[in-house]
């Protein structure tokens, strides 16, 4: 306790609970400080080794060995557990840096606006957060993510190293997903809008088709990217295709049958 009391007031006078709650881990660890928190794991490395001895000296082998054996495994785990929590760290304070880094950067080109040019509107959470937040916030969490498969690695987690893997997986096709459908919509106000700026007959009506056209392919698009109902939306256009073909078919032979016997 004399061990923790003066680890714990050192850490605290070099300002590692400040620095903490600048990176954003003192608000993970509640009412707790860092300091105390290290502090705690130092007592329990000293407590150990002397649980075992006192354990070892009472030579009672039903007793000291199942609690020996278990207490011997968990100091062995001890510099993977170190190595995977150093991992998280650093990646979450190098995450920060690069998530503030992107943010600014999205903002000084204008990305907080794109929603309303695609003619979203605005899009914030609770007036506060904006876009280019969100985008710092998703690339944070990824590359926690990635940190996670590494730390889940050196522990040898084998089945949670395989499950955020899939989960970033699934996650980068839905991102790219969301982008294709993002750039689909700036393509089809585009070309909607020069359609209709043009003289020809029926401009409106041919920009309302183009619009839908564009928006219908891309959607599409992006959920087959997702991976999101891709049998479903083979079939929708297949007949569709199915359907159109068979609309001509019917007009052309029937409605039109005297005008093709002329030709």
């Amino acid at each position: 306790r004399i061990v923790q009391r003066v680890v714990t007031g050192f850490l605290a006078a070099f300002g590692l609970d400040r620095l903490a709650e600048r990176i954003g881990i003192g608000s993970a660890l509640g009412e707790r400080k860092l300091s105390s928190v290290l502090g705690l794991v130092v007592y329990a490395f000293i407590f150990i080794p002397v649980v075992l001895a006192a354990l070892e000296a009472l030579k009672l082998e039903a007793l000291t060995g199942p609690v020996s054996q278990m207490l011997n495994s968990f100091l062995a785990a001890v510099p993977n557990i170190v190595g995977a929590a150093l991992i998280l760290v650093v990646s979450y304070f190098i995450g920060r840096i690069v998530a503030n880094l992107i943010s600014g950067l999205l903002a000084g080109l204008g990305f907080d606006s794109v929603l309303e040019k695609l003619g979203l509107g605005s899009v914030t959470v609770d007036d506060q957060t904006k876009p280019s937040e969100i985008v710092g916030s998703i690339i944070l969490i990824g590359i926690m993510l990635f940190a996670a498969v590494e730390a889940a690695g050196m522990l040898d987690f084998a089945i949670v190293a395989t499950l955020v893997g899939t989960f970033i997986g699934f996650a980068s096709r839905i991102i790219v997903g969301v982008i294709i459908l993002g750039i689909g919509l700036w393509l089809a106000n585009f070309a909607s809008g020069l359609i209709a700026k043009t003289r020809m007959a029926n401009a409106q009506a041919l920009s309302t088709v183009a619009r839908v056209a564009i928006l219908l392919l891309v959607g599409a698009m992006g959920l087959g990217q997702m991976g999101l109902a891709t049998e479903i939306i083979n079939l929708a256009f297949g007949l569709t295709l199915g359907a159109v073909a068979v609309a001509a078919a019917i007009a052309f032979g029937w409605g039109g049958r005297d005008k093709a016997a002329q030709l």
